[in-house]
């Protein structure tokens, strides 16, 4: 039975979990979007029939527009709305855990929608891609697969974990120049990154927690995946070794990542900072709504980036990579910092739906 008709002037979007912490920063980045308009809300069984700014505590520091505040929040069916899209396929954005994702994601992919996904739970699929538009837009190919493979009307796309995306965004343009083979990275990880309430505040006060649970194993099958390269419709593995260890640290947004390189071809510190510096991705991504003008931003500072005052570079889209030095063990070092919850999260998967739009996956 459909319960709602809705009429759109841009791209219909409909916001999977929109009570949690990335569907919350999902309402906040797509409420003004030039291309895409939000149709629909749905969560849990809990908050369905509830207007948007009584289901949930507000997370971030303005509440909802006021046009998304009094919508009301649908169950996580596809059959409760009927978009009026002349056409135009819709899109759903997924902020929903990885259990839940299992069952909701496919139906909406099933029923014509491309699902832009934060879940791990299809990351791994052979025929789902796993995309940073700068670093593997080539990728999306996998879609063709994926439709031969599950006949779906629509389709899933995944961003990839929020640390192996800051890492993997400083990576391309250096293995692209000299070839990266060994990886170590440490991260230090913000409090945010565990979702709310998260991280108790007994626990990592005047502390540091030295595990996150299926983190270190994320990076390294990420970074994998994400410099792999298309051969015959599918995604061949980078051959380079990772060995990451990963930390929660008492800061509220942005990872910080501490990486020692060994690379193929000898490289200066000089010309590590170059290559970073002119790094720019694909042609077509740089004039897309989110894309940053630079996605890395070198800090030549002695103590920088650190993550309260870089975490924001190009709106908090942009990596930021300094204390690039010679390693006396590998070849090269540097410190990395993304913010999770923006380039890692929500608005990282925005990207990849503009992506998609403009080379013609979604029409």
């Amino acid at each position: 039975m459909i319960e709602r008709v809705i009429h759109c002037t841009k791209r219909p979007v409909v916001i999977l979990g929109v009570t949690g912490t990335v569907g919350q920063r999902f309402v906040e980045y797509l409420a003004d979007h030039p291309w895409f308009e939000i149709a629909a809300v749905m969560a849990s069984e809990r908050s369905v029939g509830r207007p948007v700014d009584e289901a949930r505590r507000w997370l971030l520091p303005d509440g909802p527009p006021a046009s998304v505040g009094r919508m009301t929040i649908l169950p996580m069916d596809p059959a409760v709305i009927d978009v009026d899209d002349d056409g135009v396929r819709p899109i759903a954005f997924s902020a929903l855990p990885a259990d839940v994702a299992r069952d909701v994601e496919p139906a909406f992919a099933e029923a014509g929608y491309a699902v832009f996904s934060n879940a791990s739970t299809f990351r791994y699929d052979e025929d789902v891609p796993l995309l940073i538009p700068e670093v593997n837009a080539d990728h999306a190919a996998l879609l063709a697969l994926q439709r031969q493979r599950r006949g779906w009307g629509g389709f899933i796309v995944t961003n990839p974990n929020c640390t192996a995306t800051g890492i993997a965004m400083a990576l391309k343009p250096l293995d692209d120049a000299f070839g990266v083979r060994r990886v170590f990275a440490t991260t230090m990880q913000a409090i945010s990154g565990a979702g709310y309430p998260g991280t108790s505040s007994l626990d990592i006060l005047d502390n540091v927690i030295p595990l996150i649970p299926g983190e270190e194993e994320k990076i390294d099958r990420e970074l994998r995946l994400l410099l792999g390269e298309m051969q015959n419709g599918r995604v061949v593995e980078a051959d380079v070794v990772v060995s990451a260890q990963a930390n929660r640290v008492p800061v509220v947004d942005g990872h910080t990542i501490c990486l020692s390189l060994g690379l193929e071809r000898p490289a200066s510190a000089e010309e590590a900072v170059a290559v970073l510096a002119s790094f720019r991705g694909e042609d077509f991504v740089r004039g897309l709504p989110s894309a940053p003008k630079r996605p890395i931003v070198v800090r030549t500072e002695d103590d920088r980036p650190q993550p309260r005052i870089d975490r924001s570079a190009g709106c908090g889209m942009a990596v930021s990579v300094g204390r690039v030095r010679r390693c006396p063990l590998l070849d090269l070092r540097m410190v990395v910092v993304v913010h999770n919850t923006v380039r890692g999260a929500a608005w990282g998967s925005v990207l990849n739906a503009e992506t998609l739009v403009e080379s013609g996956y979604v029409t």
